[in-house]
């Protein structure tokens, strides 16, 4: 486990160095534990296709899937993180102690989300005719709604806990909360649903959540023992409405691109919602592993922010770039090779050959929303990290919804759920531009020559290596009358488009050659020190 950082005296701050964790060492230990429940995420998945297929009960399980779907970025990941994190920063920065500020706020939380919980079992009938008022039969997304509800309550708690084992510099259980969460799941569909069909999925969804508390619950006590005495000082924290009100507007209409495409998907032929969602989980796997980075840098972000200008920046230029390699190179390759990897993780069972067909369409449209996911990723923490209450973000995300709904609604009569994707990829995308234009202007001077030059040579590297892995996966299937095994193939592009996408980049880099084809925050920030010494810095 990453070792949490030492205590430091009220107003003093201790060396960066010893403050927080190697940042090679907790991404590579958070990257083996979000790898595994990645894994048994897609293990997850396989199983319920090859169990219920695509239909009625998958689309009633996925209005269900909305509950925690919403609270999962509210209380683990985006709002929750955005928040906690920088306060509990603070607090250990200040006062050397976050066990005050623990005290004061997690009973609270706790009668709150209860009390929401209640609230969503209560009105679940009238929630799921919003969320999906075309649904055939809506009783069985009812149950999976009042069952899923719990989720509230435990990833509030896990959310909670995460955020503070983070600020201290433990990564490790944080990441292996989405492990335990998919253990809870799969092993309750491959106990109950002989028994209970799709409602053994909305069971396990409530039972692995409170798995996500208890893998913490450990690491949690023993930080908080560890920690100096609390004091008067770090009781009186402030958190207040206006620190909490952008980032929750900000993260709900972030996740409102799903609203829109459940509201919409409801109305086309049964099963449409659930080729959404098979395709949406393989997409956004290359975008949460290329996010490891920010989460595990954005308590050293908090601790800069409001400070250094050229160390924000370089911060800030150093994770864009790299948060885009990682994800345009794995948009190539899904892209290229979207029937083979829908094939091999889907089609058994129920889960047809059309249904792979139309799955696999719908992902290659999705990918081109991925460097738009990422973007606003990197985006938002930066503008949360100060602590202090900015709308930016959600103005920006919202301007993105707009043109989500906007799309969508004018190309789903025609185009059906592969319009969706579309949709969700122009609004995004649109998002992250502006997101970014906002972080120069509001944030840090960020430098438009080399970034817009790195990202520029990026995307032709991941064009270039996508049409190569679609020649590959082409010429494979013409050299067999039966066609290459899916493996096979899939094996080949692995080689083929990381190589590729390589290759242009270094030759594209060659011009300049002190912008490495792939950079690394040390890289980033040696360039910036240069700069500054010749006197070019802002």
């Amino acid at each position: 486990m990453v070792t949490a950082p030492p205590a430091v005296r009220p107003g003093h701050d201790a060396p960066a160095a010893a403050a927080q964790p190697s940042v090679r060492r907790a991404t590579a230990l958070s990257f083996v534990f979000i790898g595994a429940g990645t894994a048994l995420g897609f293990a997850r998945d396989l199983i319920m296709a090859h169990a219920f297929g695509a239909g009625n009960g998958t689309d009633a399980f996925l209005v269900g899937w909305t509950i925690p779907e919403t609270a999962s970025p509210l209380l683990i990941e985006d709002a929750m993180a955005l928040l906690m994190v920088p306060l509990m920063t603070r607090a250990l920065r200040d006062q050397g102690t976050a066990r005050a500020v623990v005290r004061r706020l997690l009973p609270r939380l706790v009668l709150g989300l209860a009390a929401a919980v209640a609230l969503i079992m209560l009105g679940a009938p009238l929630l799921v005719h919003v969320l999906a008022p075309g649904l055939t039969a809506p009783a069985g997304a009812v149950t999976c709604v009042r069952l899923t509800a719990l989720t509230v309550l435990s990833f509030g708690v896990a959310g909670f806990m995460a955020a503070t084992l983070r600020a201290h510099g433990s990564f490790t259980p944080p990441a292996a909360i989405y492990l335990a969460y998919n253990v809870g799941i799969v092993g309750t569909i491959l106990l109950l649903h002989g028994t209970l069909g799709i409602s053994s999925a909305a069971l396990g969804v409530a039972v692995g959540s409170v798995l996500m508390v208890a893998v913490q619950a450990p690491s949690f006590a023993r930080r908080l023992r560890s920690t100096g005495p609390s004091t008067a000082a770090a009781a009186a924290m402030p958190l207040g409405l206006m620190a909490v009100v952008p980032i929750v507007a900000f993260t709900v209409t972030r996740q409102a691109q799903v609203f829109v495409e459940r509201f919409l998907g409801s109305h086309l032929a049964p099963g449409s919602i659930s080729h959404l969602n098979y395709a949406q989980k393989v997409g956004q796997v290359p975008m949460v592993l290329s996010l490891l980075i920010v989460t595990v840098t954005f308590p050293r972000l908090a601790r800069i922010a409001g400070g250094d200008r050229r160390a924000l920046r370089r911060r800030i230029e150093g994770d864009a770039v790299l948060v885009s390699t990682v994800v345009l190179a794995a948009a190539a390759y899904l892209a290229a090779f979207a029937p083979e990897v829908i094939t091999l993780l889907f089609r058994h069972g129920r889960f047809s050959a059309a249904d792979a067909g139309l799955t696999a369409h719908i992902l290659r449209l999705y990918v081109l929303g991925l460097w738009g996911q990422s973007m606003v990723g990197v985006c938002s923490r930066v503008y949360f990290a100060g602590g202090r209450p900015v709308w930016v973000p959600f103005r920006m995300v919202g301007a993105g919804l707009a043109a989500t709904t906007v799309v969508a609604v004018a190309l789903v009569g025609a185009a059906g759920a592969p319009a969706l994707a579309v949709a969700n990829a122009a609004g995004i995308t649109i998002a992250a531009v502006l997101l970014l234009a906002g972080v120069r202007r509001d944030v840090a001077p960020l430098r438009w020559d080399p970034l817009g030059r790195d990202l520029a040579r990026l995307a032709l590297a991941a064009a270039a290596a996508c049409l190569a892995g679609w020649l590959t996966a082409h010429t494979l299937a013409a050299l067999s009358t039966t066609g290459a095994p899916v493996l096979v193939t899939l094996l080949a592009g692995a080689v083929v488009v990381p190589a590729v996408f390589a290759l242009v980049t270094f030759v594209s880099l060659r011009p300049r050659p002190r912008f490495r084809a792939l950079p690394t925050l040390a890289g980033c920030r040696e360039d910036g020190r240069r700069e500054e010494d010749r006197g070019e810095g802002p």
